[in-house]
């Protein structure tokens, strides 16, 4: 098995909504905003290579919408997720499935593209495209709050194309790779886990966007349910310990991976390092 991080860009968030209740002068030591009260966002997709499947997880903001929304948010290389790909020797027809932890533009944006002709169209026409049941509804549904994240041309277009699969239940979706389902941040995130040789990699999403969210008050403004994300948190620390978990960060400008373990006061970052590290380690 291989994996790779593929960088999709980098984009820029309020740091208060990106923390929640937790206070400047105590988050922002360790994840620091500019002048505007801005940090700085990766989006960082993972490819799992099991030498039958190629599997991406999430596809970052893609390339469909204005100059104008992508200046909002301060977006950086909209072409590098095919050119990251690239650099590994793939191309979009190389993968086999998307796996998407949920559908807010920032995880899924690049799954569709615009063709010649102006159609949205599949960017990996040969993939299985799959989500969460539960969040589908969510996403097609939407309620007041979170329906500006969630943008037809992104999501419509993966129906229509006859390649939409839907994650029932928790459980293996492929060989060594495993589901785990969390209604804090959004309803039915999905978050993966891969198995390399008994070493756990769990693809963080927005259950943990960045190590600083480790710690179980540093809650995302942007969840649905604060309080429900601190039971996926609590759920989620039980397993992780259990089985040594490494978490792999989605948003996270400054890690790629983390180990955390527990204190009294909480559970903390026990190491930071590249996924490449993960890989000599596991075999991969």
């Amino acid at each position: 098995m291989k994996l790779y991080a593929i960088e999709t860009g980098t984009f820029k968030l309020d740091g208060g909504a990106m923390f929640g209740v937790v206070p400047k002068v105590l988050w922002n030591k360790i994840y620091p905003a500019d002048e505007n009260n801005l940090c700085t966002w990766s989006m960082r997709a993972l490819l799992i290579d099991d030498g039958k499947r190629r599997i991406l997880i999430d596809t970052g903001m893609g390339d469909k919408q204005s100059d104008k929304f992508f200046g909002l948010y301060h977006y950086t290389d909209k072409g590098k997720m095919l050119k990251s790909l690239e650099e590994y020797g793939y191309k979009p027809e190389d993968i086999t499935d998307v796996v998407h932890t949920h559908l807010h533009f920032d995880h899924c944006g690049g799954t569709i593209k615009y063709d010649d002709k102006g159609n949205l169209v599949p960017t990996f026409p040969n993939a299985t495209i799959w989500v969460s049941r539960e969040h589908w509804k969510t996403a097609t549904e939407p309620n007041p709050r979170e329906r500006a994240s969630f943008f037809k041309e992104n999501i419509l277009p993966m129906q229509q194309s006859g390649k939409l699969r839907f994650i029932e239940t928790e459980g293996l979706l492929f060989e060594n790779f495993e589901v785990l389902i969390f209604n804090g941040h959004t309803r039915g995130q999905v978050i993966p886990v891969i198995n390399v040789n008994g070493h756990f990699l769990v693809y963080g999403g927005d259950l943990f966007p960045s190590s600083a969210h480790i710690y179980e008050p540093y809650i995302m403004s942007y969840d649905m349910c604060a309080e429900r994300t601190l039971d996926d948190k609590a759920r989620f620390f039980k397993k992780a310990l259990e089985n040594n978990y490494t978490i792999f960060f989605e948003h996270d400008y400054y890690n790629q991976c983390a180990t955390i373990y527990k204190t009294e006061k909480g559970h903390k970052v026990k190491e930071t390092f590249n996924l490449e590290d993960f890989c000599k380690k596991a075999g991969c």
